[in-house]
């Protein structure tokens, strides 16, 4: 996040590309909050092996993985065509 933020600074993305940064930032952090929640939650009634709370965890840690997964796109399509541009500046 502090790359992405940092990385913003640097290239000044549009005020629509920072709003969808941080519309992630705020979804990835919720989810991993959410994640955190159900896994604890999880432990506490469940604290003997049991394959279906272990779907549950898998799944909870799965929708973060998702998530992640479509920011770092996200965070591609706005950052590399600004890196390309910067690199074809300098040659």
């Amino acid at each position: 996040m502090l790359l992405v933020i940092f990385l913003g600074f640097i290239f000044k993305i549009s005020v629509t590309e920072w709003l969808i940064c941080i519309l992630l930032f705020g979804f990835v952090i919720t989810l991993e909050l959410m994640n955190t929640a159900i896994e604890k939650t999880i432990d506490i009634c469940m604290p003997n092996i049991n394959p279906q709370a272990k779907l549950a965890k898998d799944t909870s840690a799965g929708a973060v993985l998702v998530v992640a997964i479509v920011s770092l796109i996200a965070g591609v399509i706005i950052f590399v065509p600004k890196i390309i541009e910067l690199i074809g500046g300098i040659l």
